[in-house]
């Protein structure tokens, strides 16, 4: 519906959001946009409130994994702005959909390094996909609905918007912009014709989904392909929600770490077809699985984002279209011949097995990995699980098996802190299903605040902290690069049981493994937002590998 009253600049701002299908947002509060925040009072758009502007930020690109729609994150000028960037990096490097609006100085004070001023352009434009300042409200349609559209098309990624105080209090009449709907890129007849050319020419294809622009059916239509053409397929780097664990044809996460099996068959195949994504140095193993510029296999890349397709790889077959698109349009492809692999998805599939079974023995008390082996199998097949960054995740990505479309929130940006903001956001968006956040101890503390959002929204999620008094990577690092020269990693820890429980939540220590299943049970019963305290010995370092066992301190 149109309108054409005069309206200020927050409420022309809202509308914009309410026309484009916003169901919520996220925010720490700042004068700066006061009028923008006054229109929400009366709007039907849900207002979530945080306690850090990363936490906030990192919630609204969680939305955007979540649901495909830009996640919409509302912060003041100057240091709100800033510790927003993390959210805004994460999103980048995620290729998730995302506006960060930021509140801007009076237009006539800029240039003067007014209060909390920033040029939002400068900072962020090598971090965004676009970043702009609007001037008058009624241009406030015109250029929301445009960072819509580049939030969403091509390679999906974040805006940053900035917004002068004065401009949001001055009136307009202006009509509203249609809700975008973002361009779609189809594959060619041609590109189909020469991708089947290309697979039945094949003596060990394999196929590697990635990125974002996905959808559940879409997940589903790659499933019944490889299942048509016999073909293995792995996940790139925390994209392991993509293609269902339990399927015959997984071949495994090709991560930090992958199964050596999987990174041979990588490797030795004379066709990859990767989706989606854009192997980066995660999970190319740091620009090693493939040469550059122009791989020893044939790589046929499929992308949304035109920028993408030989940008490090020249590819034998450049694809632009969606994940989405490509799915659709492979529906009615059918080998003509029994391929030459037959059976290899299916050894593939018995190698992942085999590697992600049964976890090593750690030092220690606490087996971390029989923890999560055991939640693997408590877990509903549709819980989402969520993480940040560290060497904790190790365990997540190896023996954890994803079912679900959507069901890992982790940020292949490698930013830590992610995880309980996350988790908030998933559980806001489906309160019916079971949201459990990993964080090692250093990692929760760049964004456990965000526990009290949760506390307050009453959201009942299950945070698990791994606590081994230390800066594990880069502890590991160390130890591998300068042994037994320990600086700038060890940590004096809080309760984080008293932490949850100071916030009204449900709080329990667990220091031996056979103790974490009755408290995962208990805070599951709590009905409340929980952190079980899990203390795990320092040696335990790595998935894969102990350090320093002559300084262990548990």
């Amino acid at each position: 519906m149109t309108k054409s009253n005069a309206r200020t600049g927050g409420q022309i701002l809202i509308d914009q959001l309410v026309a484009q299908g916003v169901e919520r947002v996220t925010c720490v509060p700042g004068e700066s946009y006061l009028a923008a925040l006054d229109a929400l009072h009366d709007s039907p758009i849900d207002v979530v409130i945080c306690r850090a502007e990363g936490g906030a930020a990192m919630m609204a690109e969680a939305y955007g994994k979540l649901t495909g729609r830009p996640g919409i994150c509302f912060v003041t000028r100057g240091p709100g702005s800033t510790n927003a960037a993390h959210g805004v990096h994460i999103a980048m490097q995620d290729s998730t959909p995302m506006i960060l609006f930021v509140g801007q100085v009076d237009t006539g004070m800029r240039e003067r390094e007014a209060f909390q001023e920033l040029d939002y352009k400068a900072v962020f434009g090598t971090m965004a996909k676009w970043a702009v300042e609007i001037d008058r409200p009624d241009r406030i349609p015109e250029l929301v609905a445009r960072a819509f559209r580049v939030a969403l098309q091509g390679r999906p990624g974040p805006v940053v918007i900035s917004l002068p105080e004065n401009m949001l209090t001055e009136t307009a009449a202006v009509a509203d912009a249609p809700k975008v709907e973002p361009a779609v890129t189809w594959p060619a007849p041609s590109d189909l014709e020469r991708l089947g050319s290309m697979l039945a020419g094949a003596k060990a294809p394999i196929v590697v989904l990635g990125g974002s622009a996905w959808t559940q059916e879409a997940a589903k239509s790659i499933a019944r392909f490889a299942e048509r053409f016999d073909l293995p397929v792995a996940t790139s780097f925390r994209r392991a929600s993509l293609f269902d664990a339990d399927h015959s044809h997984y071949a495994g996460d090709l991560g930090i770490g992958p199964s050596p099996k999987l990174r041979d068959r990588f490797t030795g195949a004379d066709v990859i077809l990767l989706i989606g994504g854009r192997m980066s140095e995660m999970p190319s193993s740091s620009y090693t699985l493939l040469d550059i510029p122009v791989p020893s296999q044939q790589l046929i890349h499929v992308h949304p984002g035109s920028e993408e397709l030989g940008r490090v790889y020249q590819p034998a077959l450049a694809i632009q279209a969606t994940p989405a698109a490509f799915a659709a349009a492979v529906e009615s492809m059918k080998p003509a011949a029994a391929p030459a692999w037959k059976g290899e998805a299916a050894k593939a599939h018995a190698d992942y097995l085999a590697w992600t079974d049964k976890p090593r023995e750690l030092p220690g008390h606490f087996q971390y990995g029989e923890v999560v082996t055991w939640l693997r199998d408590r877990l509903p097949k549709d819980a989402i699980v969520c993480n940040g960054a560290g060497n904790y995740a190790g365990w997540i990505h190896r023996h954890h098996r994803f079912h679900a479309f959507a069901a890992q929130l982790a940020p292949t940006s490698g930013s830590m802190g992610y995880g309980v903001p996350a988790a908030v956001m998933a559980k806001r968006q489906h309160p019916d299903r079971v949201v459990v956040a990993f964080a090692g101890d250093g990692c929760f503390l760049m964004n456990g605040q965000e526990f009290a959002t949760a506390v307050q929204y009453d959201a009942p999620l299950i945070v698990v902290v791994i606590d081994n008094a230390q800066y594990g990577t880069i502890r590991m690092h160390q130890e591998r690069d300068y042994p037994g020269r320990v600086v700038g990693t060890q940590l004096k820890n809080p309760d984080f049981a008293l932490y949850a429980k100071a916030f009204g939540g449900h709080g329990e220590r667990v220091e031996r493994t056979e103790d974490f299943a009755p408290a995962f049970e208990r805070a599951l019963a709590s009905g409340k937002p929980a952190i079980l305290h899990c203390l795990v010995d320092q040696r335990a370092l790595s998935v894969g590998k102990d350090f320093m066992p002559e300084q262990a301190k548990r």
